[in-house]
């Protein structure tokens, strides 16, 4: 745990408007995006948010639609910290945490629609594209959500599946000699802001999360927000919140810039 004298530091650095690594409230730390980073993957990007550190993979396969969405893919999220990215992180299972940046990094992105799910139906009540998007933190130190949804988007954005066809018996055939991009309809981005004391400042690093009172994870897509998440066990008031999401608004822009620039999204 950060000590109390660490604390202090935060706090009367945040005071001055300034952080324990130079930055303003409001400045996010310089972001590397790597993309192709696993040859077996139909799409990967590496991202780096400072120190911080995530790979996300694409694999893609055919599958059975969910009786209620009878022509539309299906797209899942899992994530995995590794231990050798934390101290704290241990082997086996995803624990609570992994869990619930899982579970949000999925809300932002089908709430955003990134994808068109129905393009992503093969035949109808039987065969549609399964998309699953698997995130390993690789190295923590503070926002692993916002750098693990980045690295997922900019995977999606990259990934190439083969061509799918029917046969005359409607039988599914896979021609791996073409590869088709996703059906893409939008570059989302996802902002964290952190509450420490009175102060609101986005893409906390590890010192700052740990000693901050609560969070608000936004995505939004076009400028518009399509999901929010509140963690942290403080509360954050109307005009806390409110002000959260225009700082995260004006943040999204300048994440999806650099995200159309790390992948080369729209050249092409």
């Amino acid at each position: 745990m950060i000590s109390k004298v660490r604390r202090s530091q935060i706090m009367d650095l945040l005071a001055m408007g300034s952080r324990v690594d130079g930055r303003g409230l409001e400045d996010l730390r310089t972001i590397e995006i790597r993309c192709g980073v696993v040859a077996n993957a139909d799409g990967s990007a590496e991202v780096r948010m400072g120190k911080t550190l995530a790979i996300a993979g694409v694999k893609t396969s055919i599958g059975t639609p969910f009786p209620d969405t009878p022509d539309m893919g299906i797209l899942i999220v899992n994530a995995e910290f590794l231990p050798i990215a934390s101290p704290t992180f241990e082997p086996g299972p995803p624990d609570e945490n992994a869990i619930e940046l899982a579970r949000v990094i999925d809300r932002g992105l089908r709430r955003s629609e990134i994808l068109d799910l129905q393009k992503l139906c093969i035949v109808p009540g039987k065969a549609v594209w399964e998309i699953w998007v698997d995130i390993h933190a690789l190295n923590h130190d503070g926002n692993l959500m916002d750098a693990s949804a980045l690295a997922s988007v900019a995977a999606l954005l990259t990934a190439r599946i083969p061509k799918a066809t029917l046969t005359e018996d409607k039988e599914v055939n896979l021609d791996k000699s073409v590869r088709e991009k996703l059906p893409i309809k939008g570059v989302p981005a996802t902002v964290t802001i952190a509450k420490i004391g009175d102060k609101l400042l986005v893409d906390p690093c590890l010192d700052e999360e740990e000693v901050a009172d609560a969070f608000l994870t936004a995505t939004f897509i076009n400028d518009k927000l399509c999901a929010i998440q509140k963690r942290g066990e403080k509360s954050l008031t109307v005009e806390e919140t409110l002000k959260c999401l225009r700082i995260a608004q004006k943040k999204a822009r300048e994440l999806v810039a650099i995200t159309m620039e790390g992948t080369g999204y729209g050249k092409d």
